[in-house]
C-alpha cells in the first residue's frame, strides 16, 4: 500500500513537471504550450559612418525572411542609436535623394531604412541628439511641400526618463504615453501599446541617465538629476510599466538605451511586470552555441541572459552588436497570465544571425527593394562625395559645438591658417585670420564611446575613418568631410583694420557670458596671432596680451600688453575673414563700411550677400575668380570660400604627408589663452611659441 502511494505521488510530481507548474505561482513555466508566441527581431546602435551601409540590406533580408515564418506573431523593435552624423548621415540631404525620400534631409535615410524594414518602436539613443534637437525632429517629423513629401519614422521613438515638452523643436512631436499604435508620424512618448497576434503588448522606452554628458541636450530634460541613482531611475521606469500594465497588458518589453549591459541588468533585477529587456549602445554581442559569427567576433554572454525581475518572475535580456552586423532574433512563449516563458526558447532558432551572404543564402532570402533603392541611392551621393579625397589628417580634427566655441581647436587652427593662406595669394600683406567657432559646424573624424562604459574620459577621438565603398583610405579628408565642417560656406574678405580696431574684435569675440565655458557662436578660431585674456575681467577688458606671429610662431608686432593697446593705435593690420562677420554678423564690430576691403568669392561665392555699402563690382575690390583659379587643385567650391580655401590648403601641404597636429586641452592652447584656467600661464609674447 505505501509502495503504491509513493508511486502515485511520483507519478503526481511527474506530471507537474511535464505541464511546467510551479508551486509559487510564477507562470514562466505554468503550461506544456504556450498560451502565446512571439518573434522579436531586434537590433540598435546602427551608428557606424560605412558599415551600416554595406550591411543594411542583408540585414533586411534575413529580417524579412524570418518575419514571412511568423507573418502575424512578429515585432521589431530598436534600441536606439539608429544613426550618427557622418557621411551617410549627411548624404541623405543630398537632393538627389528626393526620388527615394520624398524630401531629402540629413539623417532621412536611415529613418527610411528603418521605415522600409518595417520598424515598429525604438527606444532613443544618445547618438540620434548629436546634431541637436532640430536635426533630429528634422529626421523624424513629417514635412510636405513642393519637393514632395517626407514621410517622417513611422514609429514613434520611446523613452520614459526624457522629457520633451520644454524643447521647442520636440515639442510639437509628443503625444501621450500608453497609447494604443500606430501613432502619427515622428512620435516621442515614454510607452506605447501594440498589437501582435491578437496579443497587447506594452513597449516602454529608457535613455542612459548620462545623455547630458554624451551628446546635446536641447531643452530635453533628462531624470534623474543624480545619473547614478539607479533606485529613481527604476522608480520612473516602474511608473510607465505600470501606466501600461493598468490598461490591461500583461506583457511588457523595455527598450533600455543604458550604453552597458551591466546597468540593464541592474535595471532589469528592480523592475517588476517586465518579460524581456533589449539592451543598447553597448554594442554586446550576446549569442548561443549554435550561433555562427562572423570572423574575429566573440559573444560576452549567452543569448539571451536569463534574469529574475522584482517580483520574482523571469526576465530575458538579449543584446546584440551594431551597425546592422547581427540581427537579434528571440522566439519565446508566454503562459497565459503572459508571464514568459525561458524554457520555451530553443537555441536552434533564437540567437544573434550575422547579416552576411552566407546567412542571406542559407535562408534563401533577398533585400527588401526598397532599401536596396535608398542604399543605392545613398551610395552615389558618397562616391561622388566621400571618394573625393583632398587631403589627409593622422589625428582627429576637433569640431563638436562643445570645443569649437569655448577653446582653440586643431580644426579651428587649421580652417584660420586656410584662410590666411589663401588670402595671401591675393595680398601678400594680409597678417590675420579669424573664423567664429560656431561657423564650423562639425567634427573630422569620428568619436567613440567605447562599447561598456558612460564614462566621457572613455572617449577615443579617431582620425577620418575610410570608406572602402567610395575608394576614401583611412585619414582622408573628402570633400564631404570638408562640407559638413564648413556647411555654410561663406565667401572670404580681406579687410584692412587699425590696431584698435583689431583690439574692438577680439574683445568683442571673448566678450560674452561664461566665455570658455558658454557656448557662444562668436568665440574665435584665429591664424597669425594669438593673444589671452581674463573672463573674470568686464567684457572690453579681458584682452592681456594680443600678438601679431609669423608662420614659425616668432612675435612681429605686439597689439595688446599687460591689458593696454601698444604701439600707434592707427596703425594697419589686414585681416580675412568670412562675410558673415564683416557685415555684422554675431555681432562684429566690423568697420561699416571698410575703405580697401576685398571679397574673395566674387559674385557667385556670396553666400551672406553684401550689404548695399558693398556693391559686387570690381572697383570695390571683388576678386574675380580666375585670380583664384590658378591655386585649385581640389576644384568643388567655389573659389574664394570657406570650403575651397580649407580644401585647396590640404591639397596643397596635406595631400601625401598627413596633417598630425592633434587637439589639446584647453591649458596647452597656444594661440587662444585662457588666463581664468588653473595653472594657465600667458605666453603670448614669448618668442617663439609655436603655432
Amino acid at each position: 500500500m505505501a509502495i503504491g502511494l509513493v508511486v502515485v505521488l511520483l507519478a503526481a510530481v511527474a506530471a507537474l513537471v511535464a505541464v511546467r507548474w510551479w508551486p509559487d505561482g510564477l507562470g514562466g513555466e505554468g503550461m506544456d504550450e504556450p498560451a502565446f508566441t512571439l518573434q522579436l527581431l531586434h537590433a540598435g546602435d546602427m551608428d557606424g559612418a560605412v558599415g551600416a551601409l554595406e550591411n543594411v540590406e542583408n540585414f533586411s533580408a534575413i529580417l524579412d525572411g524570418f518575419r514571412k515564418q511568423f507573418p502575424d506573431n512578429t515585432l521589431v523593435l530598436s534600441s536606439g542609436d539608429n544613426f550618427v552624423p557622418g557621411p551617410r548621415f549627411y548624404a541623405a540631404g543630398d537632393r538627389a535623394n528626393d526620388a527615394v525620400l520624398g524630401v531629402s534631409g540629413n539623417g532621412r535615410g536611415d529613418i527610411a531604412f528603418l521605415n522600409a524594414m518595417g520598424l515598429q518602436e525604438s527606444a532613443l539613443g544618445n547618438h540620434e541628439l548629436d546634431r541637436g534637437t532640430g536635426a533630429f525632429a528634422s529626421a523624424i517629423g513629417a514635412e510636405s511641400g513642393d519637393r514632395g513629401t517626407y514621410l517622417g519614422a513611422a514609429f514613434p521613438y520611446l523613452s520614459s526618463n526624457l522629457g520633451f515638452a520644454n524643447d521647442e523643436n520636440l515639442q510639437p512631436l509628443v503625444v501621450e504615453d500608453a497609447q494604443e499604435a500606430p501613432l502619427a508620424a515622428g512620435s516621442l512618448a515614454g510607452s506605447v501599446i501594440i498589437a501582435v497576434g491578437g496579443e497587447r503588448i506594452g513597449v516602454v522606452g529608457v535613455t542612459t541617465p548620462h545623455l547630458t554628458t554624451l551628446t546635446g541636450v536641447g531643452g530635453i530634460s533628462v531624470a534623474p538629476a543624480d545619473s547614478a541613482d539607479m533606485d529613481e531611475l527604476a522608480s520612473i521606469v516602474q511608473g510607465a510599466v505600470d501606466q501600461v500594465v493598468g490598461k490591461g497588458v500583461n506583457k511588457v518589453i523595455l527598450l533600455a538605451h543604458m550604453q552597458r549591459l551591466a546597468l540593464e541588468e541592474e535595471l532589469a533585477a528592480r523592475l517588476a511586470d517586465v518579460d524581456i529587456v533589449v539592451g543598447g549602445g553597448s554594442n554586446t554581442l550576446l549569442a548561443d552555441q549554435n550561433d555562427r559569427l562572423r570572423t574575429g567576433d566573440e559573444a560576452a554572454d549567452t543569448y539571451p541572459i536569463r534574469l529574475e525581475s522584482a517580483s520574482g518572475e523571469p526576465l530575458l535580456l538579449v543584446n546584440t552588436d551594431g551597425d546592422y552586423r547581427y540581427l537579434g532574433r528571440l522566439v519565446v512563449g508566454f503562459d497565459a497570465r503572459g508571464v514568459v516563458i525561458p524554457e520555451s526558447v530553443d537555441a536552434a532558432t533564437s540567437g544573434a544571425y550575422a547579416t552576411d551572404e552566407q546567412a542571406v543564402e542559407a535562408l534563401g532570402a533577398r533585400p527588401i527593394a526598397e532599401v536596396s533603392r535608398i542604399a543605392d541611392s545613398l551610395r552615389g551621393v558618397l562616391r561622388s562625395r566621400d571618394g573625393n579625397v583632398v587631403g589627409k589628417s593622422s589625428v582627429y580634427l576637433a569640431g563638436r559645438r562643445q570645443d569649437v566655441r569655448t577653446q582653440e581647436t586643431n580644426l579651428g587652427n587649421l580652417t584660420a591658417d586656410a584662410f590666411l593662406w589663401l588670402a595671401r595669394q591675393v595680398d601678400p600683406g594680409v597678417a590675420v585670420a579669424l573664423k567664429n567657432g560656431g561657423g564650423i559646424r562639425d567634427q573630422i573624424g569620428i568619436a567613440v564611446q567605447p562599447p561598456g562604459t558612460t564614462d566621457p574620459a572613455d572617449v577615443k577621438f579617431l582620425p577620418p575613418p575610410a570608406n572602402p565603398s567610395a575608394g576614401k583610405p583611412e585619414g582622408g579628408v573628402s570633400q564631404f568631410d570638408i562640407e559638413g565642417a564648413l556647411r555654410f560656406n561663406n565667401g572670404l574678405v580681406i579687410v584692412p583694420l587699425t590696431a584698435q580696431q583689431l583690439r574692438e574684435i577680439v574683445e568683442h569675440a571673448i566678450g560674452f557670458d561664461g566665455v570658455g565655458q558658454a557656448t557662444a557662436g562668436r568665440f574665435p578660431q584665429i591664424g597669425g596671432m594669438r593673444f589671452s585674456f581674463d573672463p573674470a575681467a568686464p567684457p572690453g577688458e579681458r584682452i592681456r596680451s594680443l600678438a601679431i606671429v609669423d608662420d614659425s610662431g616668432a612675435v612681429v608686432d605686439v597689439v595688446v600688453k599687460a591689458g593696454s593697446l601698444a604701439g600707434d593705435p592707427g596703425r594697419e593690420i589686414k585681416m580675412v575673414t568670412m562675410n558673415f562677420l564683416a557685415n555684422g554678423g554675431d555681432g562684429y564690430p566690423f568697420p561699416l563700411p571698410a575703405p580697401g576691403r576685398v571679397d574673395l568669392a566674387g559674385e557667385a561665392g556670396q553666400i551672406n550677400a553684401p550689404t548695399p555699402d558693398f556693391p559686387d563690382t570690381n572697383g570695390n575690390g571683388v576678386i574675380d575668380e580666375a585670380a583664384l583659379a590658378d591655386q585649385s587643385l581640389a576644384g568643388f567650391a567655389e573659389p574664394g570660400t570657406e570650403q575651397d580655401a580649407l580644401a585647396e590648403y590640404l591639397a596643397h601641404f596635406f595631400a601625401e604627408i598627413p596633417f598630425d597636429v592633434a587637439e589639446t586641452p584647453a591649458l596647452e592652447d597656444q594661440r587662444v589663452q585662457n588666463l581664468g584656467i588653473s595653472g594657465k600661464r600667458d605666453t603670448v609674447l614669448e618668442s617663439p611659441a609655436g603655432g
